[in-house]
């Protein structure tokens, strides 16, 4: 869609930079920017929690829609007794429609239905998001212990944040595998929320 003026940009969320992340843009031979975030600035400013997530941003910078679950194809992944689903054609078919028609698109939400999406974050979650960021530094300082700690601060006061958990568990790539199922085994919640495409 690019002769429609769109833009694809990837975000890598990664503290441990290109050699953690580098290798799956090769491997995905992206045609599209794309960008390593090791101080997960990105996910800071839009609140990602999970990945992937996409933000819709009009040619003036403004936001058109907040962070949501961004996935190419419809999937139902099935993990031991529960699934992972993804509604991937509905987000893509709406995606065209916005790059098609811009502000006149059903999709492109108004300023109201934005606020009614997107909330202040609550103190748990500004302290957990501090928190995380005093992790990244004393990991990049040689500092494992200290990193730890407060990466698992993180964690404790915003759980529902899986690029929390996620990046902790990237540094012992061994073990990460069985504390991710063992945290989605004890969610009750979807792991991708079902998708509001279109205002209420």
């Amino acid at each position: 869609m690019k002769d429609l003026n769109f833009e694809i940009i990837a975000a890598a969320q990664d503290t441990g930079g290109e050699a953690a992340a580098g290798s799956w843009y090769d491997a995905a031979k992206a045609t599209y920017t794309t960008l390593i975030d090791k101080q997960h600035a990105v996910s800071s400013a839009f609140q990602l929690t999970n990945v992937p997530m996409g933000v819709w941003i009009d040619e003036k910078g403004l936001v058109v829609r907040p962070p949501e679950t961004a996935y190419t194809k419809n999937q139902t992944l099935k993990v031991g007794a529960k699934s992972i689903a993804t509604e991937g054609e509905a987000y893509t078919a709406a995606l065209r429609d916005w790059v098609e028609k811009g502000s006149a698109s059903i999709y492109a939400l108004s300023d109201d239905e934005y606020e009614k999406r997107v909330k202040p974050r609550p103190d748990n979650e500004m302290q957990a998001e501090a928190s995380f960021k005093l992790g990244i530094h004393f990991h990049e300082t040689a500092q494992p212990e200290l990193a730890a700690k407060h990466f698992q601060r993180a964690q404790q006061l915003h759980p529902d944040n899986w690029n929390y958990h996620r990046q902790d568990w990237s540094f012992t790539p061994t073990e990460a595998g069985k504390k991710w199922l063992e945290k989605f085994n004890k969610q009750q919640d979807p792991y991708y929320p079902k998708l509001e495409l279109q205002p209420k």
